[in-house]
């Protein structure tokens, strides 16, 4: 890739840089969330990108930019989750300790529940994961989904049910 001319909209001027950021961020973040489900390291890798970005302004024109940051971004979340599979290979049960008033057996079941619950969320295929979240989470209507995925209102509605289906079944062998 060339290098871009430094115009008025570079990506390498702080205050355009920052406008970006401001702009991008929190989509960006839930983006890496909704196809990774784990919000503490889609935050981690949303900021490794606008770093990323950053580092490369200058190879980078400013309508690029979009692109270039969401192509980085997964492009090191796919790293990060290669090295969570190795690394669930080899690790074993911490113990952390809990300050609390609660029952060491309620505690249990608590974190156990939590555990469950986000793991068969981030079980859920790609596509009910992004329908599901943007409608629980981020509190859209099924014709907003709709719009941001670019897929019809009764797709949305299909996988949201098939989301909720299967919660509902890994979350009542819970009991």
């Amino acid at each position: 890739m060339e290098t871009c001319v430094l115009d008025e909209r570079s990506v390498c001027k702080e205050a355009v840089f920052a406008r970006f950021f401001r702009e991008q961020v929190k989509t960006l973040r839930h983006f890496l969330y909704y196809r990774f489900g784990d919000m503490e390291r889609a935050s981690d890798v949303a900021q490794e990108a606008f770093a990323a970005l950053w580092q490369h302004c200058d190879k980078v024109p400013y309508e690029r930019a979009k692109p270039y940051l969401y192509s980085v971004a997964y492009r090191k979340m796919l790293k990060v989750k290669a090295h969570e599979k190795v690394m669930l290979t080899y690790s074993k049960n911490g113990n952390h300790e809990t300050e609390s008033f609660e029952s060491p057996q309620f505690l249990l079941e608590e974190k156990q529940f939590k555990e469950r619950l986000l793991r068969a969320i981030a079980n859920l295929s790609d596509a009910q994961r992004q329908a599901f979240l943007m409608h629980r989470v981020d509190k859209l209507k099924y014709a907003e989904i709709a719009a941001v995925l670019g897929i019809s209102v009764k797709a949305v509605e299909k996988r949201i049910h098939l989301a909720m289906l299967a919660l509902k079944k890994t979350l009542t062998e819970f009991k």
